[in-house]
């Protein structure tokens, strides 16, 4: 019987498509139902129109549905997928510059730091009603596969309140997988070990790595039958990209001895050591790549590839439409899970869960990552003990926020949300109590729309702000754009390198297993 997958978000101009050719990658998937579903019915028709144009031209009997109503899409579905950003680029654009404002300057904002924590309550509520529609009327047992951000709090979220079986699904590990393979690479000709014409391929180096989303440490890597990881420092220093694009892990790296998935942008911005003076930051980013460290640099290039593609969009109508099959897979984790599930091919990838002690030093009910195996009895994960205790340490204080975070999206507590606030790494690092509660009132002000929990809460708020300016004890903002900030181009500035727009709009994550290629 054919299945139906009812994807939610899926104006989305990379993950729909990216995942809908991987799921049809497999021979027994090919006549699934794609109920695509999205609050912005421009995008979704234009989302929609590619895949039926894809599905056409590679002559599959797949079917492609869309609406504006996600309990439409979800009703009968065997899984759901979502990849919503809600609120869009503008509470996106919020999430970075109202904090800048306060000297809290993120590279992407949408895991914790204080873009992170306002992104996660803007986001659970709206996941909460998802799962309350898979609950009603999606098949039983329906699993939902999420891929937004602020991963582990939706996840937690879910999970805990939604009551419905979720698996988070991010692809930092296999990126960082990639980069261990080239590092050792070159270690291992500088060596001896390997002619110059040998490459070192993912699959040749066994990993597992364990933390929580966007802080999961590689806590074993296997070469030859080699313990890798007292040569990954010597190897990351000696190679001739990752030595300057990768400046904060590989810090990391020498002094909690672990590696970690997450990219050097992301990771400064979950520690309280790497960005807190902004003298300093331009040390430990750059600028090659918005993900080594770039001040916004992830709402730059969304900005950006939304732009183009909205101008762009006829071409791609044009064009023929990309070979649809096995060879073509990416590799997120999705369509793996989903036909190991109907298959019963097995799959081991590394995926979001509820802890229950599974790694037992991080407390239970935190969304953990780590490795598990899929096949038809269902998603299963291994027991890994303790982490490292300095990666514990940092997965701790993270979970810690995520938790707070969580619990105030679901109950609308404006003092939570401050706590979590006070207590995530970054900010702690650069503001005072004082001014992060003002800042935390300006981003509820300011992104009131989309956070309806709050609704009550909002005219204090205000009034709050308009009190401090009216007595004078109104926090001093700072002033300009950020340490390492770059202009966000327009269309006729992209249109110098057609190609480079046309490969962001239509990435998947603009963050897409870096790595691979280098």
């Amino acid at each position: 019987m054919p299945i139906k997958i009812a994807m939610i978000g899926a104006g989305s101009i990379g993950f729909t498509r990216r995942l809908m050719q991987d799921i049809l990658g497999v021979s027994e998937l090919q006549d699934t139902h794609f109920a695509l579903a999205d609050i912005s019915q421009h995008n979704l028709d234009m989302v929609h129109k590619l895949c039926q144009r894809d599905i056409r031209e590679n002559k599959l009997p797949a079917k492609v549905s869309a609406t504006t109503d996600s309990r439409v899409a979800i009703q009968d579905a065997d899984f759901v997928l979502c990849m919503i950003r809600q609120g869009g680029l503008e509470a996106f654009q919020g999430d970075i510059d109202i904090p800048l404002r306060y000297g809290v300057d993120q590279c992407v904002g949408d895991t914790i730091c204080a873009g992170g924590i306002m992104y996660g309550q803007r986001t659970i509520p709206a996941l909460l009603d998802l799962c309350r529609h898979i609950r009603e009327v999606a098949k039983p047992g329906a699993i939902f596969l999420n891929y937004s951000n602020p991963m582990a709090m939706n996840t937690w979220a879910c999970n805990k309140y939604g009551g419905v079986q979720t698996i988070g699904l991010c692809h930092g590990v296999q990126g960082g997988h990639w980069q261990i393979a080239k590092a050792i690479e070159g270690w291992a000709k500088k060596e001896g070990l390997i002619s110059k014409k040998e490459k070192v391929d993912k699959k040749d180096v066994a990993i597992i790595a364990a933390g929580i989303n966007h802080q999961t440490w590689y806590t074993k890597a296997i070469w030859r039958g080699r313990d890798m990881l007292p040569i990954l420092l010597e190897a990351f220093r000696m190679h001739p990209d990752y030595s300057k694009t990768e400046k904060v892990r590989i810090d990391v790296l020498e002094r909690f001895g672990h590696y970690s998935t997450e990219s050097n942008g992301h990771l400064s911005e979950y520690l309280p050591w790497y960005r807190k003076r902004p003298e300093d930051i331009a040390k430990w980013i750059d600028l090659s790549s918005w993900i080594n460290g770039e001040t916004g640099g992830y709402l730059r290039v969304c900005t950006e590839g939304r732009s183009w593609f909205e101008t762009d969009y006829p071409n791609w109508l044009k064009e023929p439409a990309p070979k649809i099959g096995p060879k073509n897979r990416s590799e997120e984790h999705g369509s793996y899970i989903i036909e190991s599930l109907v298959t019963g091919r097995i799959y081991r990838g590394h995926f979001n869960i509820p802890n229950r002690n599974h790694i037992t030093n991080l407390p239970n009910d935190t969304v953990i990552e780590i490795p598990g195996y899929v096949d038809t009895t269902g998603i299963n994960m291994p027991v890994i003990g303790d982490l490292p205790l300095a990666c514990a340490a940092t997965c701790s204080v993270s979970a810690r926020v995520q938790e707070m975070a969580v619990e105030a999206a679901v109950y609308g507590d404006v003092t939570l949300l401050k706590q979590a606030m006070l207590h995530d790494p970054l900010v702690g690092a650069v503001c005072d109590p004082e001014e992060i509660w003002q800042m935390t009132d300006e981003m509820l002000v300011a992104q009131a729309k989309w956070l309806p929990q709050y609704k009550k809460h909002i005219p204090a708020a205000k009034q709050r702000l308009a009190d401090h300016v009216k007595n004078g004890t109104r926090v001093q903002l700072k002033t300009g754009h950020g340490a390492a900030r770059l202009e966000t181009k327009s269309v006729a500035q992209m249109t110098a390198d057609k190609a480079a727009a046309r490969k962001n709009a239509g990435a998947a994550d603009k963050a897409h297993m870096t790595g691979k290629k280098k």
